[in-house]
């Protein structure tokens, strides 16, 4: 059981918000050392680990790409589209980003969103571009929130779909470590497919909160202190 302590320390890093990284090292070092594991043991688990993700090192090729197109105003262009398109609210298009997000997941296709890829040239702008156009001049903390909601748009609905795909590596986690410590066999088809109520549930609960930010948005923009181009609502 002390070997748990590693899981305190990641909470309390995080509570403290230290940098994630550092915090998620030092508490595999400190779980390691307490369940008697020794420095080469760590350094091979570290090294192995690296190895076989090592393809989250690819944004390192796609963040100049993204910053070039963004220099030639892929964002602008997002906001304008949306401009002219008065049905959808920044609720709507976080709501159905999330839900082809979580689809895509689900048919193991992890890598066609992202938040270097997707959320931060086009979803953040394509949302706050609706925001504009509705509201005009947004509160930097109304601002603050689009962003972050649409960065939770997209980690809730890779997370929750990624489940529902039998080849992931979650999925093959627990089979692989069900069989050698219980001695039972579970079939990953299985385990997918009780994954699937939980994303309809996330799809439903997180989907609801972004479509009340709709309403956030409209309560905010009858407030007192709201910029003037707050005025400009229609509902």
């Amino acid at each position: 059981m002390y070997a748990l302590i590693g899981v305190a320390l990641v909470i309390v890093g995080f509570a403290l918000r230290i940098n994630p990284l550092l915090v998620v090292t030092v508490s595999g070092i400190a779980t390691a050392a307490i369940a008697g594991i020794g420095p080469v043991e760590i350094l091979n688990a570290f090294g192995t680990g690296f190895a076989g993700s090592r393809s989250v090192t690819t944004f390192v090729i796609v963040l100049p790409v993204i910053g070039l197109i963004e220099r030639y105003g892929l964002q602008e262009q997002a906001k304008r589209l949306i401009a002219k398109l008065d049905t959808l609210t920044t609720g709507r298009i976080l709501a159905a980003y999330m839900a082809i997000r979580q689809v895509t997941a689900a048919v193991g296709l992890n890598s066609v969103g992202g938040h270097a890829q997707t959320v931060r040239p086009l979803v953040y702008p394509m949302a706050e571009g609706a925001a504009l156009q509705r509201y005009g001049q947004l509160p930097e903390k109304m601002t603050e929130k689009i962003k972050g909601h649409a960065a939770g748009a997209d980690n809730i609905g890779v997370f929750f779909g990624e489940d529902i795909f039998v080849a992931i590596g979650s999925i093959l986690l627990i089979t692989s470590f069900v069989d050698t410590t219980y001695h039972l066999t579970l079939e990953p088809l299985a385990i997918a497919l009780w994954a699937i109520p939980t994303g309809v549930a996330a799809l439903v609960i997180h989907g609801t909160r972004l479509l009340l930010l709709d309403r956030q948005l409209n309560r905010m923009a009858f407030l007192p202190d709201s910029p003037k181009g707050l005025a400009r609502v229609d509902d």
